[in-house]
């Protein structure tokens, strides 16, 4: 028994290194003011107003300063960047004792794709604790053929998809569906379901699917029926789950689904 404590008391000091090198490494991952490429900072050395800097990192993740050359700082928090450059200058025994700190000045490297039917498809830069709904205004909003219902991509091989229903969440007011967006994050707006109207209707053509559409309500879209139409023999040709279409009859109260061609028959009295 006491062989045994005396092994874990050798073994305690490399245990708790290890776990406080897991922790330090876990918390630059999710630090949310890491730095990154194409963020501007201003770099500050106390009592020496020649060595302050205004620069931006590289696409390493690196600057230049007065003295040194050049700092790896990508992935460093502003303090971890500021330890990191006063440890070079007293190194290099151009200081004895410097005192730094850097600032974010403009947050670059933070970026999240907006793509399909928005407005102004592109990457945008991320604020702070940015949102989807903050996404989607800097695309310009989604256009009239997009859809209410947007996915949300994950950065990373193992990155997750998530659904946003952005008029529900609107509507009822729900702030949580309103994820927060991580730097490489993808949110994808998709076209909106249409379906066809054609026959016997005042302005046959393709029309957006409303949730729990009807017939009838399909028809007035496209103006309603003309006087030489009929509600009776209503049908409608529809994809199946086999791929197939198979033409089937249906009633006025009959809901609509993505992709159904409405034909309205001609009255024969």
């Amino acid at each position: 028994m006491v062989r045994s404590s005396h092994r874990f008391a050798a073994w305690l000091p490399a245990l708790l290194a290890l776990a406080a090198a897991l922790f330090a490494t876990a918390a630059r991952a999710e630090a949310p003011d890491a730095l990154g490429p194409g963020d501007s900072i201003r770099v500050t050395v106390f009592g020496n107003p020649d060595l302050t800097t205004e620069t931006r990192l590289t696409a390493r993740g690196s600057i230049r300063m007065p003295l040194v050359g050049d700092v790896e700082l990508g992935g460093a928090t502003p303090t971890e960047a500021a330890n990191r450059i006063a440890g070079r200058l007293k190194r290099g025994q151009f200081l004895k004792d410097p005192q730094v700190t850097v600032n974010i000045l403009q947050v670059r490297s933070r970026q999240v794709s907006v793509l399909g039917e928005v407005a102004h498809p592109g990457r945008y830069v991320l604020e702070d604790h940015a949102r989807v709904s903050d996404a989607l205004a800097l695309a310009g909003g989604i256009t009239a053929a997009g859809d209410g219902t947007v996915s949300v991509m994950a950065h990373g091989a193992s990155g997750v998809k998530q659904i946003v229903n952005v008029a529900k969440m609107y509507r009822n007011g729900d702030a949580g569906a309103n994820i927060e967006l991580r730097n490489g994050d993808s949110v994808y707006v998709p076209r909106a379901p249409v379906f066809y109207i054609y026959g016997e209707v005042q302005h046959a053509g393709s029309y957006r699917l409303d949730p729990d559409l009807d017939v009838m309500q399909a028809i007035s879209l496209g103006g309603g029926i003309t006087p030489r139409g009929t509600e009776r023999g209503l049908s409608i040709r529809r994809r199946m789950p086999n791929g197939g279409v198979e033409q089937i009859d249906v009633k006025p109260a009959d809901r609509v689904r993505a992709d159904d061609v409405i034909y309205v028959k001609e009255s024969l009295f």
